[in-house]
């Protein structure tokens, strides 16, 4: 094997389970449908054939497809570039040894964005699942510094908020990014905050999870080093991380 093929064998070997899965399929499907293999017309999430015709497959394509053409294409790879840097993120440091919990937390919120997505009639819902993982991303990690475009920066708390202004200026509409940072904020409200305010936890993750997705013991040293390097390490003031 080549020296390109070695490497990327060990960037794709380093992404965490769960997420080289989502993002394994989020490049799969497109491509597969760019290349005609597959009809995007049996992708999309539609309430009708999903209803009438049994097409109980759709919020699960729909989560993964996005249309790749000249005008989408670099959309795509910004997607692509988002859900790999902050799943990533999460699945390595708060989520780290809790595979049940990052998975219960991604379907909790593909769930509730598919029964909006029906009720305003999404076709595609990559771009709101990524946006409400950024949201979960940015409150954990809220202090920490990030750069965006043109060299400005600022907290993580605001980023949500600064690609929903920046889609609404560039493409004139929002909308799905709005519903992701209002359904990843239900579920950080539910998960984190509730308990925190009121020591009653609404939200858990089925024990079904633990038995396939087993909790396992992580790195002290190594989980110490990533969390000060993402700044993640700190009380829940400031950040939460599970099982602290």
């Amino acid at each position: 094997m080549s020296a390109v093929g070695t490497d990327f064998k060990d960037w794709f070997n380093s992404i965490p389970k769960i997420t080289r899965f989502w993002f394994s399929g989020s490049v799969i499907i497109p491509i597969l449908s760019r290349l005609g293999i597959l009809n995007p017309i049996y992708l999309i999430l539609l309430l009708e054939p999903f209803l009438k015709d049994f097409h109980f497959w759709r919020p699960v394509t729909a989560l993964f497809f996005y249309p790749i053409t000249p005008q989408s294409g670099f959309s795509y790879l910004i997607n692509l570039y988002f859900l790999y840097t902050y799943s990533v993120g999460l699945e390595n440091s708060s989520y780290e040894g809790k595979p049940a919990d990052y998975l219960f937390m991604l379907v909790f919120n593909w769930l509730i964005l598919t029964i909006v997505g029906f009720i305003l009639k999404f076709q595609i819902l990559m771009d709101p699942m990524i946006m409400s993982v950024m949201y979960i991303w940015s409150q954990i990690n809220r202090d920490q510094i990030v750069s965006f475009w043109f060299g400005t920066r600022f907290k993580a708390l605001y980023l949500p908020w600064v690609l929903l202004a920046f889609n609404m200026i560039i493409r004139g509409s929002g909308i799905s990014e709005l519903v992701g940072i209002l359904v990843g904020h239900l579920y950080f409200f539910l998960m984190f905050r509730y308990p925190e305010t009121n020591g009653i936890h609404i939200l858990k993750t089925p024990e079904i999870l633990y038995k396939y997705f087993p909790s396992r013991r992580t790195n002290f040293n190594n989980s110490a080093r990533r969390e000060n390097n993402v700044g993640q390490n700190r009380n829940l003031r400031g950040g939460y991380r599970l099982g602290d």
